[in-house]
């Protein structure tokens, strides 16, 4: 039954353009649990009242019963008007809740309240919106597999004034969630050759000169540390050497060729990561597709997102 009523809304709405806003006719309203035994003891009292001709219970059951007609329209309320002007994904990593930022606007001089927003299989989100203002609220998605996803239907809730009432309306925004694969792995960093950098092992023994120390981030190897200086009361420092100072760094496939292709996977984006923490050049080669040698936040995108939809792209 769900499944169809979701069926039916999707056909009768279609996909929902931004900006949106929240007309009477897509605004679905029915009594809460709360609401149901609440309509039966004012029926009840209707009865009771009629039956035995009291006028005082007649003017009070007529008054509760007023008093609820007038919560289904304050209800309903709520949300007819209310704006829905922007929707963005934040950064999504396999296996991790991800999240999309909402944007309203309550271009009405009443304050929305108790307002619910939500992704089916993700808990809800709470907010409010005062008189003519505008906010935000993120939808909390569920935990996906690497990929492309659609933005599965949203569902916005109201059960203010009394909670005898709920109203509420479904979203279907075109909106799709690329999910990029977990950092995770322990090879060490290809060096610009395109092995594997091993001249950690060499600075903490030093037999090799390096060039340069630079402070310790996450993901670094142990051995490349200057436990020296560190015993002298240093910082943590690793040893840069001139290849690794040049900074331009040869991701491939290939070179985690021996490891499952989700775990290789997750092993490039851990380098992706590693690599932006250096802030050095690197570039990134999967079958049929090649990403040239940059830096920043434009390249890491670009670098996750390759990642993500390989190989159906």
């Amino acid at each position: 039954m769900k499944e169809w009523l979701s069926a039916w809304a999707r056909r009768r709405q279609g996909d929902d353009g931004l900006p949106l806003e929240l007309q009477a006719r897509r605004i679905y309203i029915l009594p809460t649990r709360v609401g149901l035994p609440a309509g039966a003891l004012l029926f009840m009292m209707l009865l009771t009242a009629l039956n035995y001709g009291n006028s005082m219970a007649l003017f009070i059951t007529f008054l509760l019963a007023g008093v609820a007609v007038m919560g289904i329209h304050e209800c309903h309320r709520n949300l007819k008007g209310l704006r829905v002007t922007m929707a963005e994904s934040t950064e999504c990593q396999a296996g991790r809740p991800g999240r999309v930022r909402m944007h309203f606007e309550n271009p009405h001089a009443f304050v929305r309240r108790a307002l619910t927003l939500r992704c089916e299989g993700a808990p809800p989100g709470r907010f409010e919106l005062p008189p003519r203002s505008t906010g935000t609220q993120d939808v909390v998605l569920p935990a996906w597999p690497r990929g492309r996803h659609r933005l599965p239907r949203l569902h916005l809730e109201t059960r203010a004034p009394m909670g005898l009432f709920r109203a509420w309306a479904w979203i279907h925004l075109p909106l799709e969630i690329i999910v990029y694969p977990r950092p995770a792995g322990d090879l060490p960093l290809p060096s610009a050759d395109g092995s594997h950098d091993q001249r950690s092992g060499a600075a903490a023994s030093g037999s090799e000169e390096w060039s340069a120390l630079r402070p310790f981030v996450a993901g670094d190897s142990p051995r490349g540390v200057a436990w020296k200086l560190y015993a002298r009361g240093a910082p943590l420092l690793v040893a840069q050497y001139e290849e690794e100072a040049g900074g331009r760094r040869h991701l491939d496939l290939r070179q985690c060729q021996h490891l499952p292709l989700e775990a290789a996977l997750s092993q490039m984006a851990d380098w992706v990561q590693r690599c932006e923490q250096r802030a050095e050049a690197y570039s990134l080669q999967l079958p049929g597709t090649a990403l040239p040698v940059g830096s920043g936040v434009r390249q890491r995108r670009d670098a996750l997102r390759a990642l993500a939809l390989y190989p159906h792209g």
